[in-house]
């Protein structure tokens, strides 16, 4: 099981927004930053708070990649 926050990264970068700017935004760690940037889970409080930041969707930030069907 492994999460892609790959339409997160590209949102940003369409929001000509910094990974700083979405940690002011939502109150974000940098270790909770560095979870999203190794691809790791995290918890649906997180994924809520960047939505509500961003005014998007969760499907507009992060796709679910079943690993064992590859």
């Amino acid at each position: 099981m492994a999460f892609s926050y790959n339409k997160l990264w590209k949102l940003l970068i369409d929001k000509k927004m910094m990974k700083k700017d979405l940690m002011e935004a939502t109150g974000l760690t940098t270790s909770t930053m560095a979870k999203l940037g190794k691809e790791l889970p995290v918890s649906m409080d997180v994924l809520a708070r960047i939505c509500k930041a961003l005014n998007c969707n969760i499907g507009d930030i992060v796709d679910y990649i079943d690993k064992e069907a590859e």
